[in-house]
């Protein structure tokens, strides 16, 4: 029984090896593609399962005095991610970001909605222009004065989303929703 199961194993590796050999090298867009994936996959996901009367939530017990609410916090993820993007591609943003705050025209959970998922687009199509040329190109920062490297503003992406995600799965649970990727 154990030999066969190292021979399964070993067929499985090598077919592995094989497929690995035959497929086409990762390039550096797809590299930075793959944190922009993720956090769609994740947070579009735990936005449309909040309920609409639950965006106003912002918890009030502890140490909570003056965040964001659960619309805030998505509406300022949505507006980093078209920001960085937008630097990253040289351009400026295509819809009103309002800011880091996001516009206040985007108001209803459905606007929100397409606004997150909106930025996400962009910010693949930001990541995946991104190559071994011009990934260390520098480009003028959203954020004020200065410079970054292109690759760097596209990286923003991934772990800024993911630090409002941690706090917008809080924000769910406090109010009964299991977030989609714990289900």
């Amino acid at each position: 029984m154990k030999a066969h199961y190292t021979v399964v194993l070993g067929s499985l590796l090598l077919s592995s090896v094989a497929y690995a050999a035959d497929a086409p090298p990762p390039t550096v867009g797809k590299l930075f593609d793959g944190p922009v994936t993720a956090g769609e996959h994740e947070i579009i996901p735990l936005v449309e399962a909040m309920p609409a009367d639950k965006f106003a939530f912002a918890p009030k017990n502890g140490e909570f005095k003056g965040v964001r609410t659960f619309a805030e916090q998505a509406k300022h993820l949505a507006a980093v991610v078209y920001l960085v993007s937008a630097a990253s591609l040289g351009e400026k943003p295509p819809v009103d970001t309002g800011g880091e705050s996001g516009p206040a025209s985007v108001a209803t959970k459905e606007q929100i909605v397409q606004f997150m998922k909106g930025a996400f687009a962009y910010g693949h199509k930001a990541a995946l222009a991104l190559t071994a040329q011009n990934q260390l190109q520098m480009v003028k920062s959203p954020f004020g004065s200065g410079q970054m490297a292109r690759a760097e503003a596209v990286n923003i992406i991934g772990w800024h989303s993911f630090d409002h995600y941690g706090q917008m799965v809080e924000y769910a649970r406090m109010n009964g929703v299991i977030p989609p990727a714990s289900r």
